[in-house]
């Protein structure tokens, strides 16, 4: 028994170190998810941003090829961290959002800074930074909801506290407002949406009231605390503000002062310590945790970044419960943030159809080219390239006159025929070989010309005069290959004046050859002509008269 005891402790024994190793590699190794034929059983409760939970993502295929190019944003490059990072910056008073964002973009140099919504100069709290490409989030984050604290103060005392509190809950839900006369836009009125709010607290010795507020973007305080003055009959204004929260960054999210972020660039510069700068500014992933995700193949990347919608073969993992129109956030398999689209499926469709397009994309945040192209490189893209580099299709891919019948046949049946385009020819056309070309074809001008028109004097002088025409056009021509097959030299005035000879026979000649016809007659020529009448009689009077 004893024996038997000892055999099975030795057989859990290296099945317990298989499951730590397991977990050590993962959460210690590069994040990275490998092709595989079966779903491993892992733990990614500890994992990054966007692969946090990706064992729970619905697996459509294991099957791709994993491309070495692109970086996890936890293991970035600090430039390219820079880059493609924002700041949950503190603003503080006084200064605009304007110049707070200036601020940033002269001290990190770089090229490029927006913010996710102005706050006004007295205002402080929470203000997302985004530098360079994390800008394309910008506008989905202006969008987002915000909340405050702010202090507001009444004008005159109020019998009770529940007073107060009945005013709030009559202010929820969609209000009209139109901005305050000091303001950033347009004085109109408008709806804006208030979700939640309620108060914290009130003293009524100082007629102050502390409250909290659940907002659309764009709702302006100042306004709501003039409405509350307003409903209680004693008048009210905003005393105090800050923004606690801006979509989905909030005031407890790491947040950061601008002495921060001037004391990173600091230390970087002097000491190359890259910790502090790393603190401050974060992967532009942490604001899409809230979208549903779909991971892509690494071979389909590079077509999304150039505006190509995903097509379900090119879908590795979705989440659930994602529905037709709902925003949707396209992911690598090392996390990294390709693009933001509206599905165009469900989860349930995605699981069950094997074609179609998956995502519209709306905005595309990863650079092109950063994964390679893999696109155009099949069977049937490299016969049509053929075919339009011999010139059997046009430079768009589309049929011509010199089309061939066998892919016509494919284009409309679509089955996969054998098409083999015909190499260009090789013969190389020199400059003597188009002279001879350009005269035969000068001197079979002529003779048609010659056969269709009967031979009379007139036409004789014609012929002559195009006949030279012709022959110094064509010594301009053999100039010109002269020149094309020489290396490139500067135009000498000769040739301009040769041009400018031609320029003149080919007038003399249409002048030439333009039969004189009357011109119409009309009052002011026949009076001219009368006067020239009567002029000729007053010279022949004069005459007689000598």
């Amino acid at each position: 028994m004893a024996t038997e005891t000892t055999v099975v402790e030795v057989g859990k024994k290296p099945k317990v170190k298989k499951e730590k190793v397991a977990v050590n590699a993962n959460v210690d190794g590069d994040f990275v998810i490998k092709p595989s034929t079966k779903t491993p059983a892992l733990d990614t409760s500890e994992w990054p941003i966007l692969l946090k939970n990706y064992d729970r993502l619905n697996v459509r295929t294991g099957h791709y090829t994993p491309l070495t190019e692109g970086y996890s944003p936890t293991k970035r490059p600090l430039d390219l961290h820079v880059r493609t990072g924002y700041i949950n910056l503190d603003k503080p008073a006084n200064p605009s959002s304007h110049e707070v964002v200036a601020w940033i973009k002269r001290i990190l140099r770089v090229e490029k800074t927006g913010h996710s919504g102005t706050l006004d100069p007295k205002v402080t709290g929470c203000l997302i930074v985004c530098i360079e490409r994390a800008t394309r989030l910008v506008k989905s984050q202006q969008n987002a909801g915000k909340e405050y604290i702010g202090i507001v103060r009444l004008h005159d005392g109020i019998e009770d506290e529940i007073d107060l509190h009945k005013t709030l809950e009559k202010l929820k839900g969609a209000q009209f407002q139109r901005p305050p006369l000091i303001s950033a836009v347009k004085r109109q009125l408008r709806i804006r949406t208030i979700y939640e709010n309620k108060l914290l607290e009130y003293d009524p010795e100082q007629k102050l009231g502390i409250f909290w507020m659940k907002c659309e973007a764009g709702t302006y305080v100042r306004t709501f605390c003039v409405h509350i003055g307003l409903l209680l009959g004693v008048g009210a204004h905003m005393q105090e503000l800050r923004r606690c929260r801006s979509g989905i960054q909030h005031e407890s999210d790491g947040l950061v002062t601008m002495h921060d972020v001037l004391d990173a660039q600091y230390l970087y510069d002097n000491t190359k310590d890259e910790s502090y700068l790393r603190r401050c500014i974060k992967p532009l992933e942490c604001l899409l945790v809230n979208h549903k995700r779909v991971v892509v193949k690494d071979s389909a990347i590079n077509a999304i970044c150039y505006g190509a919608r995903l097509t379900l073969p090119g879908v590795l993992r979705f989440e659930n419960g994602i529905e037709i129109g709902e925003e949707v956030v396209l992911m690598t398999t090392k996390g990294e943030a390709i693009a933001i689209g509206h599905a165009l499926m469900t989860s349930s469709t995605m699981a069950t159809c094997d074609h179609g397009f998956v995502v519209k994309l709306k905005r595309v945040i990863m650079d092109r080219d950063v994964y390679p192209r893999k696109w155009g490189l099949g069977p049937m893209a490299s016969v049509k390239k053929g075919l339009v580099k011999v010139g059997k299709l046009d430079k768009h891919g589309k049929p011509n006159d010199n089309t061939p019948a066998e892919w016509l046949k494919f284009i409309k049946s679509d089955t996969p025929e054998t098409i083999t385009p015909i190499a260009p020819s090789n013969t190389v056309v020199t400059g003597e070989s188009k002279k001879r070309a350009r005269s035969e074809s000068n001197d079979s001008a002529v003779k048609m010309e010659t056969s269709e028109t009967p031979e009379t004097p007139a036409t004789e002088k014609k012929k002559k005069k195009k006949k030279k025409i012709k022959v110094e056009e064509g010594s301009e021509v053999e100039i010109k290959v002269e020149e094309a097959t020489t290396e490139a030299e500067p135009e000498t005035p000769k040739k301009k004046k040769k041009k400018r000879k031609s320029e003149a026979a080919v007038a003399e000649s249409s002048s030439t050859e333009a039969p004189e016809t009357p011109a119409p007659e009309t009052p002011a020529t026949e009076k001219k002509k009368k006067k020239k009448k009567k002029k000729d009689v007053e010279n022949g009077d004069s005459s007689a008269a000598a």
